[in-house]
């Protein structure tokens, strides 16, 4: 397929889709700017840092103020876990709790690093009360239904959407923000890419894994894939470059932590806790730098994303779309063998009513002496038409 096919079709694609999918507005400006006057808005040398708005940057140094829970929450203290929740709300958090220690062994393990030793998870009935519990200089983002501050070691979630009143999967939050925090524990809050920390977190949560295929599969025909490099420190402000830039990175994490290479992850994890940085830690643990690895993953999606995996796999949309041609093709068989066989009845009927005809008209003649001249068989050849088909292998004659 040439590359201005690949092109048409992701566009195509992409138009079938923004009819009626998640893929291009499931997190729509995630990204942003520090809170004005927050700590680290500015560095001495390089852009802005931007990153995730579920991820704000706190430095240790700063004077944050935690505001205390209300007086009526409910807290539960599980050694390394504290999770505080508002009342008549035990049944939304129950999985948190049964899970959690779950979920910080299944950290410990991908990591290869303690991780979580304490942790303060806050849950909020919606947006606005999640922000009343967070520091007063760097409240959420309006728009986050979940937020992990860098330093603090404090998760707030809020148990409805920002927009809306539909509930949050909290189950899926909460993995997704203790995702943050174990990274910054395993590193020691050394620097890792933007495009590494999210792209964890997504892979660890599993959420919206349907879009992200989607959007990946999009990208990949339209060669609209970002490098690695543009999403150090930064994501794409563009809805749909962003949509990419998390799926992307989702992926790619699922590349590195590939069973093949789960220890290989792991000892690069101990390399920039150790202090070496980033890149070389990446060369270091797998042999080969970040930008041959970013080169192996887009071919390994070349190979994945061929059009009939897709159409056969990609999400709900394209099997409704294969499984409507099926349905199609079933219905076109059926009436075609419907026809053939209305064919075949009115055949026998006409043949029986030929039969009958020729064996009175053979009587009669039998009976007046006369010679027996099939007149019968005459009209009904000048008056019919033969048609040859094709059915069930073999070649038929239909009257």
């Amino acid at each position: 397929m040439s590359r201005w096919s690949r092109f048409l079709l992701a566009f195509l694609t992409a138009l079938t889709l923004s009819f009626g999918s998640p893929t291009a507005s499931a997190r729509p400006a995630e990204m942003g700017d520090l809170p004005a006057g927050a700590p680290g808005t500015h560095e001495a040398h390089g852009p802005p840092l931007v990153v995730p708005h579920d991820v704000p940057v706190i430095l240790p140094t700063a004077r944050v103020a935690i505001p205390p829970v209300p007086s009526s929450y409910v807290t539960k203290d599980l050694g390394w876990l504290e999770l505080s929740y508002p009342p008549g709300a035990d049944e939304r958090v129950a999985s948190l709790i049964q899970d959690a220690d779950a979920i910080k062994a299944e950290l410990t393990s991908a990591l290869g690093q303690p991780v979580l030793t304490r942790v303060t998870v806050r849950v909020a009935p919606t947006v606005s009360d999640m922000a009343r519990l967070a520091p007063a200089d760097a409240p959420p983002p309006p728009y986050a239904s979940g937020v992990a501050y860098h330093g603090l070691h404090l998760v707030l979630l809020s148990m409805l959407q920002p927009r809306g009143a539909e509930a949050v999967d909290l189950d899926e939050v909460f993995r997704h923000e203790l995702a943050h925090v174990a990274l910054e524990d395993a590193v020691q809050g050394k620097h890792v890419p933007v495009w590494f920390n999210e792209g964890l977190a997504i892979s660890l949560s599993g959420e919206r894994a349907p879009a992200r295929l989607q959007t990946l599969w999009s990208a990949t025909l339209s060669s609209t894939l970002i490098p690695l490099s543009d999403l150090d420190r930064s994501f794409p402000r563009d809805n749909f470059e962003v949509s990419i830039a998390y799926a992307q990175s989702a992926d790619f994490m699922r590349f590195l932590t590939r069973k093949s290479d789960r220890l290989r992850f792991a000892a690069m994890i101990g390399r920039v806790r150790e202090g070496q940085a980033f890149d070389r830690a990446i060369t270091e643990a797998y042999g080969s730098d970040l930008r041959r690895l970013e080169l192996e993953w887009r071919g390994d999606l070349e190979r994945r994303f061929s059009v009939i995996p897709v159409l056969t796999g990609g999400g709900l949309i394209w099997v409704l779309v294969v499984g409507a041609l099926v349905a199609a093709y079933v219905r076109r068989r059926r009436r075609s063998r419907a026809i053939l066989d209305r064919w075949a009845r009115e055949e026998a009927i006409e043949d029986a009513r030929i039969a009958a005809k020729l064996a009175a008209e053979r009587a009669g003649a039998s009976e007046s002496g006369g010679p027996f001249i099939p007149v019968s068989t005459h009209v009904a050849t000048a008056t019919s038409v033969s048609v040859m088909i094709e059915r069930n292998g073999g070649w038929h004659t239909l009257h």
